[in-house]
């Protein structure tokens, strides 16, 4: 396997500069923004009693043959009939991820079907897909065995609890965008964050956990933020995206050492500082930083796209309106310009966002005004005219629900 920059994966890594100058390149690709993603991903329960326990032969008996390695070594990994992969989560979540697709209308559909696929190969086990962004029922565990996952729990669990939630217990809704041209990036990624906080709270539905009513409307978000702070939480904006998230991921800890069968890494080990020869005796490589970067999980994770995973999963097609919302609004600069507006009076208020969600005053205004913005564009997703309609009632449901609850 050859990197971008034309040499080897196995190459030696000579400094942070050189590792920060290669995240810089490969993660922020540019180009028309022209193709979407959908990655869905659920938490799983037993169909007659959503607290019992879920174990990892049961659910791959449940997936058989489209079962990822992770969950039964040497699985084909079959994709589903349209073409998406399924994989496991730590806890037994199950995600599918399709191709990204320049169509719209395309993308929906394929990602229904497969969705629907999913969801049969679950219920003829006695299995369903959870309805939350967190499992409202069980304690988080871990049923995949592999090192990847075991020296990522060791080291979560040293910083709290959210980190062991974060991974077994969460499932969310990820939407993957171009990253667009050079001049359009910086803008891209400021109305990806911008928009967050309104949409957080849209689309917030993770309140309980372990059967209690946590206080936050997306605990799902609690979690995340929480896990590895302050590489999980939102970044600061100023400056270059890309230098800055080249920046981010040389201070991250290292999570994953992988040498021999025990992955955890030297307490205390941050990428640049291995970068830099904090190990003498062994280097990183490409392959090294490649896989650093996908242990890092901020609300935007950039990976040559932006790959938006700041919602939680939705009940049944829920889905579709937030996807189409966020495609809209960034389906054009001047579209682009008007969705910053609207959504400035939330900018920033993640924590408000996910702890009260519509009920904070100045979310609930940038969430109205975006939602008023985008149902004014979803047709520029290209989607038939029945299912705009259903989407923008849905969305001005969700505000206007929220506006006579706090009038009552």
């Amino acid at each position: 396997m050859t990197e971008p920059g034309g040499f080897p994966a196995t190459t030696p890594i000579g400094s942070r500069v050189e590792a920060e100058g290669y995240v810089a390149m490969v993660c922020f690709k540019h180009g028309p923004p022209r193709l979407q993603g959908i990655e869905l991903e659920w938490t799983v329960h037993h169909a007659d009693d959503p607290h019992r326990s879920l174990d990892a032969e049961q659910l791959s008996k449940a997936l058989g043959a489209h079962a990822p390695t992770t969950l039964v070594p040497g699985s084909p990994q079959l994709p589903l009939g349209r073409g998406a992969l399924v994989t496991v989560e730590p806890g037994g979540q199950v995600e599918i991820s399709g191709p990204a697709s320049a169509s719209v209308p395309r993308l929906i559909e394929d990602t229904a079907a497969d969705a629907a696929q999913l969801t049969a190969l679950l219920h003829a086990a006695g299995l369903v897909p959870g309805d939350h962004g967190l499992d409202a029922f069980r304690p988080p565990r871990r049923i995949l065995t592999v090192p990847r996952y075991a020296a990522m729990e060791r080291a979560f669990q040293q910083l709290g609890p959210h980190g062991p939630r974060m991974m077994c217990s969460t499932a969310g809704l990820q939407i993957c965008l171009d990253a667009g041209e050079a001049d359009q990036t910086t803008t891209r990624w400021r109305a990806l964050h911008d928009l967050g906080p309104a949409l957080v709270a849209l689309f917030a539905n993770s309140r309980r956990r372990e059967g209690s009513d946590t206080g936050w409307a997306s605990a799902r978000t609690e979690a995340t933020f929480g896990t590895c702070a302050p590489f999980t939480e939102p970044p600061p904006l100023d400056g270059d995206p890309a230098a800055a998230w080249a920046r981010t991921a040389m201070e991250a800890p290292v999570l994953c050492f992988r040498r021999g069968h025990n992955w955890d890494a030297p307490a205390g080990l941050t990428f640049g500082a291995w970068a830099d020869g904090a190990l003498p005796d062994d280097r990183p490589s490409y392959e090294d930083l490649d896989y650093h970067l996908s242990t890092l999980f901020p609300p935007i994770r950039p990976r040559g796209y932006l790959e938006v995973r700041y919602l939680d999963a939705q009940q049944g097609d829920g889905w579709i309106a937030p996807t189409l919302l966020l495609t809209a609004l960034m389906s054009d600069p001047a579209v682009i310009d008007q969705a910053l507006a609207a959504a400035e009076p939330a900018a920033g208020r993640w924590f408000p966002a996910a702890r009260e969600g519509l009920d904070d005053k100045l979310v609930l205004q940038a969430a109205r005004d975006v939602v008023d913005l985008g149902t004014t564009v979803l047709d520029r997703t290209g989607v038939d005219h029945e299912l705009l309609d259903q989407v923008a009632t849905r969305l001005h449901c969700i505000v206007d629900d929220t506006h006579r609850r706090r009038a009552s």
